[in-house]
């Protein structure tokens, strides 16, 4: 078996550090290249400028670059069609003989694409040396991109052989070529076979060789899913059997590799069916079960397979109406239409497995998530344009077409090279751009390769989903305007109160939180009308005003939200118990009802107790926060055991925020669900999943419950990631038990020992000196602690 070292592992496994989504530098001063100003110090995000051969550098603030005017270019091509034209220091000014007027990324892309649809000559407007001259530069002609691009167009379809032309010599003469990351890799073998060009099979079964060994440990949840993907699609489409073998390996590692709710990290599960580091994450959990669907499709049977792809699409299928997928085990993400590709993923998912009303939301979502949407992305945009047009192609060419005339065209044309291959751009000047440099040939390649219909990927197996017209993608594309990460604001509150009352219905929730959020920064908004909606025909307009009531904190509200916390739909019912606890006071008159409802759990049509998880939020975060006065005790008894079995690790921890606000004879009988909950973490959320632990294990240290001793040194856990937070705390629980705690005194010495052996490497030398002081303490008290039992 081959085993894989990896360059861009060290890449990848930065993305444990860094923040969920990505954070835009610190502001700049804006240079003016004409009067001599450089490129600021740090500022190292230059862009490919298309077929010209040139890169440059643009001003960026808020991962925007629509106030920058002017381009310094930074790097010429050798024999490229700017060689001998343009020199690095050049500043492009404008195009087309006017300076730029907007946002110079997008006129020079849309000049591209202008220039390579007539006569192939582009005009730039350029600085040098104190004098301001005309360079025209000749592309080829290409044609114009057609309506349902890339679908009946010419011009797709010479990008897309001359990519693969290029790509494959890259692959045949590149003697580092072996060395590429093997998602790109993979993607690259995935756009020659979507080719359906024959003349690339010997290539293409080189690497489907390389990939039938492949294995990784570190990282391996990224690569498994591409690389399954286009083992699965190489048998499929050649009917060479031979890379079976290593399709199946794959397939069983990443199956048995799951949670036990049907997710992947990082890493593989550990054995007990729990996740390593901070826990779940979509990004290679949609991609790998993407790659166990069509492993299944290529002939691997096997009830593991089966299993992992029911688990994960379980957990997926939830979002479906109420937002993006996001990160993690979190809520659905509604700042944007997609987040780091996973709607597009989803769609290629659902459709695969037939599920037409899945398939068309994420496809829908996709289609919406554009301009500063689209640039965005947790450490990077890669995921956001690779799987673009993919997702948005199952709602069909009238959607692609859409899409392309919006953004794709020109951000394609600007990132694809003289020479045919591409690079990802990423987006502006972002600090955690973990894929930067990352060949992304193959993955543009696979969007231009969508009307060969050769593989299932690009739609050997079509579409479930209805296909939509012109005129309702253009509706969709509207959607999906008036956002962008310097101004989230203004589009919406330009919008007369009738407009955002009609938002308030749309079939996004992104539009529908927009609207609510414009809502509540006007003035005089008609309440009653907003309550009136709650009695709508339309589901999505209940949604909407559920949010927009919460935000004005209507208390005129509360008897009509209390009457939707009966509604069929669950969502609705979130929605409507989440606005209540929005308004405060005057909705604490729906607490037994809710109360009620947490106490639930999981049903047939909630497996995995969503309803509760969200719930728990409103309770314990919002309704009981500061008190549990007047609150009938039995039911918040069963409210409070039932969460603390919410397979989420923070609903748990939410749960807990009430330990303190209880007396110890009232608490008592919540103590051995309280101790369970310390006792066996929770399967998902393990990023929280230490909060609920380490409250109880405070709680049972102040009341001198002798059950917490042993486990303290179990939750404190000093191998596993997030132990910086965990220490202090659970020192503190030692503390708290003081003499007590000489039971345990062979353990913390041991763990001493550990300490200190590891304290320069890891930073542990303050936890080390701090345990020190603390045994020394118990060992010297004379002091006896009378400790309680569970249950006495």
């Amino acid at each position: 078996m081959l085993k894989q070292s990896i360059i861009s592992t060290v890449a990848l496994a930065a993305l444990l550090l860094s923040s969920a989504h990505a954070a835009p530098k610190a502001t700049m001063t804006k240079p003016d290249f004409t009067k001599g100003d450089p490129i600021p110090e740090g500022a190292n995000h230059d862009w490919t400028l298309g077929a010209t051969g040139t890169r440059g550098w643009m001003y960026s603030e808020k991962l925007c670059t629509v106030d920058a005017r002017q381009i310094s270019i930074t790097k010429v091509d050798p024999k490229s069609p700017a060689d001998g034209k343009l020199a690095v220091g050049d500043v492009i000014l404008g195009v087309g003989g006017k300076p730029f007027s907007y946002d110079p990324r997008t006129e020079f892309g849309k000049a591209l694409t202008a220039a390579e649809a007539k006569d192939g000559k582009l005009a730039l407007t350029r600085w040098k040396t104190g004098a301001t001259d005309e360079v025209v530069l000749q592309l080829p002609v290409l044609g114009t991109y057609s309506k349902t691009a890339p679908y009946k167009c010419e011009k797709s379809k010479k990008i897309l052989d001359a990519g693969c032309e290029a790509l494959a010599a890259s692959m045949a003469n590149d003697s580092n070529y072996a060395r590429q990351n093997p998602i790109t890799r993979s993607l690259n073998a995935l756009a020659l076979l979507a080719s359906g060009d024959p003349k690339y099979l010997e290539l293409i079964k080189k690497e489907a060789d390389w990939a039938k060994g492949f294995s990784a440990d570190s990282m391996a949840t990224w690569h498994y899913g591409y690389v399954m993907m286009f083992l699965a699609e190489y048998t499929m489409a050649t009917g060479d059997a031979s890379a079976m073998a290593g399709l199946e390996r794959l397939a069983m590692e990443a199956s048995t590799g799951q949670s036990n709710v049907g997710s992947w990290g990082h890493k593989f599960a550990t054995p007990d069916g729990r996740l390593y580091g901070y826990g779940m994450m979509n990004a290679p959990g949609v991609t790998l079960t993407n790659g166990l669907v069509l492993a299944k499709l290529a002939g691997v049977k096997k009830p593991e397979l089966d299993l992992a792809i029911k688990r994960s699409t379980k957990l997926l299928r939830f979002y479906k109406g109420k937002g993006s997928i996001p990160y993690g085990d979190h809520s659905p993400w509604i700042q944007n239409h997609d987040d780091n590709g996973k709607n597009g993923m989803a769609a290629v998912l659902f459709n695969l497995l037939g599920e037409t009303e899945e398939a068309e939301y994420f496809s829908r979502m996709s289609l919406a998530c554009h301009g500063g949407e689209r640039d965005t992305g947790h450490t990077g945009n890669f995921w956001n344009m690779t799987w673009a047009i993919p997702g948005v192609a199952q709602s069909g060419p009238q959607a692609t077409g859409a899409w392309m005339q919006e953004f794709g065209a020109w951000s394609f044309d600007l990132a694809r090279r003289w020479d045919g291959t591409f690079t990802h751009q990423g987006p502006p000047e972002m600090m955690n751009d973990k894929t930067g440099g990352w060949d992304t040939t193959g993955a543009y390649l696979l969007a231009y390769a969508m009307p060969r219909k050769a593989i299932a990927l690009t739609g050997k197996r079509p579409s479930n989903i209805p296909q939509l017209d012109e005129k309702s993608a253009q509706a969709i594309i509207m959607d999906g305007r008036g956002w962008s990460n310097k101004d989230r604001n203004s589009a919406y509150d330009a919008l007369t109160g009738d407009e955002l009352f009609e938002k308030l219905g749309s079939w996004s929730p992104i539009v529908r939180d927009r609207a609510a959020m414009a809502l509540a920064r006007k003035q005089n908004v008609p309440v009653d009308k907003l309550i009136e909606l709650l009695d709508s025909k339309n589901l999505y307009a209940r949604m909407g005003a559920c949010d927009a009531l919460g935000s004005q904190k209507a208390a005129a509200a509360v008897p009509a939200l209390v009457k939707t916390l009966k509604h069929e739909d669950m969502w609705l019912r979130i929605k409507a118990a989440e606005a209540l606890g929005k308004i405060g006071e005057p909705g604490m008159v729906a607490l037994p009802e809710i109360l009620t409802m947490l106490a639930k759990g999981a049903t047939p049509t909630d497996p995995r107790a969503m309803e509760q998880r969200f719930l728990s939020s409103v309770v314990f975060g919002q309704m009981l926060k500061k008190s549990i006065d007047g609150v009938d005790r039995e039911l918040l008894q069963k409210a409070i055991e039932a969460g603390l079995k919410n397979e989420d690790g923070r609903a748990r921890s939410e749960v807990a925020n009430v330990y303190t606000k209880y007396s110890f004879e009232e608490i008592r009988p919540l103590l051995p669900a309280i101790h369970q909950a310390i006792v066996k973490p929770a399967p998902s959320g393990e990023m929280f999943a230490s909060g609920v632990r380490i409250s109880g294990l405070k709680l049972l240290a102040k009341h001198k419950i002798k059950e917490g001793l042993p486990l303290i040194i179990e939750v404190m856990d000093i191998q596993s990631w997030g132990k910086a937070g965990r220490m202090p705390e659970c020192l503190s629980v030692i503390e708290a038990y003081g003499p007590a705690a000489k039971s345990i005194l062979p353990d913390l010495r041991q763990l001493e020992q550990d300490l200190i052996k590891h304290s320069e490497a890891k930073g542990l030398k303050v936890h080390a000196d701090r345990l020190t002081a603390i045994i020394a303490k118990i060992e010297s008290s004379t002091e006896t602690v009378e400790l309680r039992g569970l249950n006495k």
